[in-house]
This record gives C-alpha cells, sequence and structure tokens, in this order.
C-alpha cells in the first residue's frame, strides 16, 4: 500500500468518524514542545487533512504561524472548545508521511534522543516540492496540404524561419520546443506564431529529474560456489517471507557487489522494492552503473549533492512505483517506497553511516528496526567489518557469511611494511620510501597505474616520536594525549593534564613531533619526479563542485591519468582494473587519534587501501609506509587477516571497557562561557553519579575545546545496558530543563563513531 492509498483510508475513516481535531507536532527543535498540541479541523479541509499531513497553524499567544505535523486524527478532546484554535491550511507540495515513518522516529528519539520533530524531519527527507521540469511539444494540427500553403505564403512573405518551422511539421507530427530553439534556431515569438494560425498546439507536461549516468556497466558475472551459497541462502530466506540480518564478510575484490545485484534482482522479481545504502558519495559512480546496467530506469540514485528538486522527485517516483531500487548515503534509508523487501548496506563498518546531528542515529540499527517492521532481508558487507557487527555474528545474532577469494582468482596484492625510522636515519627525507619510489618507476615505465593514498583521518595535536615511532599516551584511558597551547598534553577522555615532555619517554630522543602532511604537497612533489605523466587530485578541495567525483573517477577508469592521490575516498569499493600498485604513505597517523577506534579504523583504512591494487589480471603491489611498523592494526592490514585484527582489538575493548563489549553514553556540552559550560558539565556529571552510574568518565574538555567561538565538554558513560543508558539519557534531559541554558546546548550521543 502506498502513501496516497493510506493517506486516503485515513481520510475515508475521518469522515466515517466526523473527525474534526489533529494533533500536531510542532515543527520546532524545542524539549519543550516536543509533545502533541491539539487543533481544529476547519469544514474546507475536512477530509483532505490526515496522518502525516504537513499543516500551518497559529502557535502561541501571538498566533505566530508554524509549521507542524499531524501525527493523529480525533473526533473529540478534553479541552474546553473555545481554547482549541483552527489548522491554517494544509502544505500541499510536502511529502506526505506514512504512518511506518511516525513509529521510526519515535524509536531514533527513544533510542538516539533529540526531539520527535527533529527525528521526523530525519524520515521525511524531502519535504519541499520543486518546480517541475515543463515539457513543451509542437503538435500538428493541419494535414500537410495546408501546411505546404502556409509555408508558401511565409515564403512570400520572406518570413523565412515561419516556412521553416511549417516545413518541419509537415515531416515531424510532434516537435519538441527545446529542438525547435536549439537545433532550428526559432525563437518562441514564431512558435507562438505559428500556434495563433492553428497550424499546431503546444503540448505541456512535466518530468521528473533523473540522475544522470555518467557510464554504464552491464557485463554479466557468473558466480562462484561462494557467492552462489549466499544468493541461495537469502533467496530462500526471502521466498519464505523470513526478516534476517546477514553480514558477508568478504576480502577486497571478492565480488560482494555482484551478490547484492543478484539479490536485488530476487526481491524485484518478488514485487518488492530495495534500498542499497553506499557510505559515500564517491562510490556512487561505480556502484549506480553497474546497477543501472542492470535494471535500467528502476534505479535511482538519492545524495546531498543533488538539487532540491532532484531529490523530491525519486521520493516522488519511489512513491508512485517508478523505481524498484534507490541508491545512496544513510538519508537514502527513509526512502518513501510502498513495500521495501530487502535493505543492502555495502561497507558496513563506515563511520559516515552514524549521523552527526541531533538525533545522531545509527543507519545500521535503523535499518535493522525497519526491516523488523516491515519483513524486509537486511544484508550487510564489507572486507573489514565493524566490531559491533562481526561480534553479533559470531554471537549468532546476524548470519555470517565468508568470501575468502578474490571473485576472478587473483590473488591478493602483495604488500610490504616499510620502516619510515630506517628511512629518515639512512638519510632519505622524501615522502617516499626507496622501496615505493622503485616500484612507482616500474609502473610508469609499463604505462600501469598508481593510487597514492594520505591517511588524513590523524589529529595534528597527537605527538610521536621520529626515533623510535611511540604515540605519548593517557595512562588511564590508553588514547593519545592532544598537544595544546603552552605544551599542555591533554586527555579528551578522563581529563588528565601533563606537561609536554623534552624528550620521547621510551627511547630519549628529543625527536616529538606532530607529523603534517597534505595531499596538496604529495601532488607538488608527484608532478617534480614525473612531470609528464597524468595525475588526479581527489580530495575535499577537489570535489566541492556537483558531479566532480564522477568526474575524476571516470576520468581515472578511462585511464585518462596514470596517478590518483587522495585521502579515504579513493581507497572504498573503487574497482580499476589497470591500478597495479598502491602507496600508502603515513599509515599510523590514524593510530594517533585520542580514540579507542583509532587501531580498528587505522586496520579497516589500510586493509582497504591495500585491496585497490591488483584487481584485474595483473599482479598488483601495496607499500605501507609507517613510523610504528610493530603496531598490531599495521601488520594485520598487510596481512589481510581481520580475525587475528579482530581478536587483538576485541582483547583492548574488554579490557578497557569500550564498545562492542560495553555500550557507552557521549553527552556534550557547548557554551558561549567556558565556566559556566564547564559547571553545567559537572552538575550533571554530580547527579549521574548520584543516580547510581558506577562508570563515568569526566567531564573534559572535548577533543577540540573550542570552535565557532562554542567551548566543549563531555562526559562519558559505560554500561552493559542499552536501557540503562536511555534512562540516564532521559532524566538528564529532565535535569537540563530546570536549567538556564542562555548561551549552552547538550547533544547525547550512544556509542559515538567518532571522537568528540
Amino acid at each position: 500500500m502506498d502513501m496516497r492509498d493510506a493517506c486516503s483510508m485515513d481520510r475515508s475513516k475521518d469522515l466515517e468518524n466526523n473527525a474534526k481535531y489533529a494533533d500536531v507536532i510542532i515543527d520546532v527543535s524545542i524539549d519543550k514542545l516536543d509533545r502533541p498540541f491539539s487543533y481544529r479541523i476547519p469544514e474546507r479541509l475536512s477530509g483532505i487533512i490526515c496522518v502525516g499531513s504537513r499543516v500551518r497553524i497559529p502557535f502561541g499567544g501571538g498566533n505566530v504561524e508554524k509549521k507542524g505535523y499531524v501525527t493523529a486524527i480525533r473526533d473529540s478532546v478534553e479541552l474546553d472548545d473555545s481554547r482549541i484554535k483552527d489548522i491554517t491550511g494544509i502544505i500541499e507540495e510536502s511529502v506526505s508521511a506514512q504512518d511506518m515513518s511516525f513509529e521510526i522516529a519515535a524509536y531514533i528519539k527513544n533510542m538516539y534522543g533529540g526531539t520527535l520533530s527533529q527525528a521526523l524531519k530525519v524520515v521525511i527527507p524531502a519535504k519541499a516540492k520543486a518546480k517541475p521540469i515543463e515539457l513543451k511539444t509542437l503538435v500538428r494540427k493541419m494535414d500537410k496540404e495546408q501546411l505546404i500553403s502556409l509555408a508558401g505564403e511565409a515564403a512570400r512573405k520572406k518570413q523565412h524561419a515561419k516556412e521553416k518551422l511549417y516545413l518541419a511539421l509537415i515531416d515531424n507530427e510532434r516537435i519538441p520546443s527545446s529542438w525547435i530553439t536549439s537545433k532550428l534556431g526559432i525563437s518562441s515569438q514564431t512558435v507562438a506564431s505559428v500556434v495563433k494560425s492553428g497550424a499546431a498546439f503546444l503540448e505541456i507536461s512535466s518530468e521528473y529529474r533523473k540522475p544522470a549516468i555518467s557510464d554504464i556497466c552491464n557485463t554479466q558475472v557468473a558466480l562462484n560456489d561462494g557467492q552462489e551459497k549466499i544468493v541461495n541462502s537469502v533467496s530462500s530466506d526471502m521466498e519464505e517471507g523470513l526478516s534476517r540480518q546477514y553480514l558477508i564478510h568478504g576480502v577486497t575484490g571478492s565480488g560482494k557487489t555482484e551478490v547484492y545485484l543478484r539479490l536485488a534482482e530476487k526481491a524485484v522479481m518478488m514485487g518488492k522494492q530495495v534500498i542499497f545504502l553506499i557510505p559515500e558519495i564517491a562510490l556512487t559512480y561505480q556502484t549506480l552503473a553497474r546497477f543501472y546496467g542492470k535494471f535500467g530506469d528502476r534505479v535511482s540514485v538519492l545524495n546531498s549533492s543533488m538539487s532540491p528538486g532532484e531529490r523530491f522527485d525519486q521520493c516522488e517516483r519511489a512513491k508512485n512505483g517508478d523505481i524498484d531500487i534507490i541508491i545512496g548515503p544513510r538519508s537514502a534509508l527513509f526512502t518513501p517506497f510502498p513495500n521495501v523487501g530487502l535493505i543492502i548496506m555495502d561497507e558496513e563498518h563506515e563511520s559516515s553511516y552514524k549521523s552527526e546531528s541531533t538525533p545522531k542515529y545509527h543507519a545500521r540499527e535503523v535499518a535493522a528496526r525497519i526491516c523488523e517492521m516491515t519483513g524486509a532481508s537486511f544484508v550487510m558487507g564489507s572486507a573489514t567489518p565493524s566490531l559491533e557487527s562481526y561480534t553479533a555474528a559470531t554471537s549468532g545474532k546476524v548470519t555470517l557469511f565468508e568470501l575468502t577469494e578474490r571473485a576472478g582468482g587473483g590473488e591478493l596484492a602483495s604488500t610490504e611494511i616499510i620502516d619510515l625510522r630506517k628511512e629518515l636515519s639512512s638519510g632519505n627525507r622524501s615522502m617516499f620510501s626507496r622501496r615505493l619510489k622503485a616500484l612507482m618507476d616500474d609502473r610508469m615505465a609499463k604505462g600501469e597505474q598508481i593510487m597514492l593514498f594520505l591517511n588524513r583521518r590523524g589529529f595534528s595535536g597527537q605527538i610521536s616520536c621520529r626515533e623510535c615511532g611511540k604515540v605519548i599516551m593517557c595512562p588511564h584511558c590508553e588514547v593519545p594525549m592532544s598537544l595544546h597551547k603552552g605544551s599542555v598534553l591533554i586527555c579528551h577522555y578522563c581529563g588528565e593534564t601533563r606537561e609536554k615532555p623534552a624528550v620521547c619517554p621510551s627511547c630519549g630522543s628529543k625527536y616529538l613531533a606532530a607529523i603534517k602532511a597534505g595531499t596538496e604537497q604529495v601532488e607538488e612533489s608527484v608532478r617534480k619526479l614525473y612531470p609528464e605523466a597524468g595525475i588526479l587530485r581527489m580530495d575535499k578541495d577537489t570535489t566541492k563542485e556537483k558531479g566532480a567525483y564522477d568526474r575524476i573517477l571516470s576520468s581515472f577508469s578511462n585511464g585518462e591519468a596514470q596517478i590518483l592521490i587522495g585521502t579515504q575516498m579513493i581507497v572504498k569499493g573503487h574497482d580499476f582494473p589497470n591500478v597495479t600498485l598502491v602507496g600508502i604513505l603515513v599509515a599510523d597517523l590514524s593510530l594517533g587519534v585520542p580514540d579507542y577506534r583509532a587501531a580498528e579504523r587505522t586496520f579497516q583504512l589500510l586493509a582497504q587501501a591495500a585491496g585497490r591494487a591488483g584487481r584485474g589480471e595483473k599482479p598488483g603491489n601495496a607499500v605501507i609506509q609507517t613510523y610504528q611498523p610493530d603496531s598490531y592494526a599495521i601488520k594485520c592490514a598487510a596481512e589481510q587477516d581481520y580475525v587475528k585484527f579482530y581478536e587483538e582489538e576485541m582483547a583492548y575493548r574488554e579490557t578497557a571497557g569500550y564498545p562492542p563489549a560495553l555500550h557507552l553514553l557521549a553527552i556534550q556540552f557547548f557554551g558561549l562561557d567556558d565556566k559556566k559550560t564547564s559547571e553545567l558539565a559537572r552538575g550533571l556529571a554530580d547527579v549521574i553519579k548520584s543516580n547510581g552510574a558506577k562508570k563515568v568518565l569526566g567531564p573534559a574538555p572535548a577533543n577540540i575545546a573550542k570552535v565557532k567561538d562554542y567551548y566543549r565538554h563531555v562526559i562519558y558513560i559505560k554500561d552493559t545496558d542499552e536501557d540503562a543508558l536511555a534512562k540516564i539519557r532521559s532524566f538528564s534531559e529532565e535535569y537540563l530543563d530546570d536549567k538556564d541554558m542562555n548561551g549552552m546546548f547538550v547533544q547525547f550521543d550512544l556509542d559515538p563513531v567518532n571522537q568528540i
């Protein structure tokens, strides 16, 4: 049942019950207003307003017009009728919400905090209708003899444009207006004159905007035994109507995308729709090409680089049954499909699946909830799964599938670890080790392609030793300390403060510094080495413009450049058969991030980066340059040994008490006055402790202590029970309701995925 049917049924019920009142959630982000208010439905809107309608209402003593969502329809209310105001009108151009959207919004609010209105804004992503694309077509009315006569008359009067158009109508019954102006060079005034003569009429229609597909891939690949086993198993469950969760752990190049394609095909054959989640816009390029090659116009895309009109049109196409598959980052999860049968989450380990704004929901958990509600199947995939998902799989909560070989039969790249400390001691101060430079020379001579990855997830405040590679860690939290003004080191988890040492505590070296490097510097160095080479750079600066991702990746795929330099966006999910060398320039930058997930992030990035090499018929090499060659994250990534890394990392998480061994609630305070903000944080921490919470860290300054004049502080609470943390969040919200929050605000984050 689609939205229009649901809304129609609601209206029928309303008329039968002679409903007069509506519960409305105000479209504002104020906790004290996060409840429905009763409004009268005026007679002129009776039968039009339904659950999910977005309406205009007078609010407060001044009757200021506000927008809101109708959450329920009633035939009576407890309030005195004289106190109830009328709904002003309905916002007809908005995308109406399904009843399920409110359930999802309520789940997000209860799990992650924020207001119901904020949650509704998340699950109803396309709210404003953009002006549709108008298509004009000139349609012939007269017979050919009459048109010949009119053309002759125009010729005699030397009206050459009209003559040309009459002659065109003789040969074409329908002519698009855009073709008339662009190809024939005829003005709209001439077209209007021809229409006035009665020779033709203008037919006006509208068209949905569709995403541009820069490349199409329709290659059908035969499945190997491992892939076929997964497709058959999940398809069988889908046929039986079983709603289950699955994790595909497959090495890089193992053919997970082909498995996704087959499962999507199965869902579509069953008359269901598919939501395919990808972590970043950059991955849309090849994924959309593969799906478009198989499903054509029945697949579309949603992402933040699209215009409001494009986003709105894709939601309308989904509602109306014009598409079966949507591809996009986490916001695509809320596409208003009437009958979702399959949700796929590729690269499920990626942190971008977690929202950074309130409500700070995780798409993985919300997708699982939607599948429970709809009976859909949920398939996750990654070469480097998150510890949360792999733990769920090993415990039996999620069905685990393993793909241990590359789909084409090729070998994983031969990976070497280069110790940058030895390079430095031998006099090599270049950003390229001698081994990497030799391999680059070889690939350039052979005409093969190279990818150079700079791991810039690191935070420049970390202090490491250039002699031994050690990073200065907090003795209490086992995370790196960060350098602040005045040579002060601070732990952003517990607040421990120390003076920066003059020499390395481990080896006594005086070479303590923060490593600083950027993709522009790398590009400059590469151009000096290979001035004749085609070089592309892909980072935030080069991908600001719409379509930049596709242009850069398409250019590299087509062989227009031999070297691609970039940050993490170049190492995830891309498949370039001619890439035979990947160089990872400073692998350990992300190890120094003051975050308990630092080792996991480093392993994932390095394993994914190394996996870009040798995906075609030619063998590949990967070179990992690092100051910490003995790190288990780096060694396991070089060996592509996920299980070994998982065991090492889980032992640390269990000892230190971090997710997924425990759950973690972060409470973030923002304020214009540092002292008041700090006092508010300390006051709440004391209240939380007095209510029985045993594992409370902080408050401490946040990782970045001040942003845009706002001081930032944070409290962490650990517990094995998610519900216990939900209760702490709830009474914390009540506590803060009674405080003077002038110039301050607070955010709650359950199991944060980035350092705070």
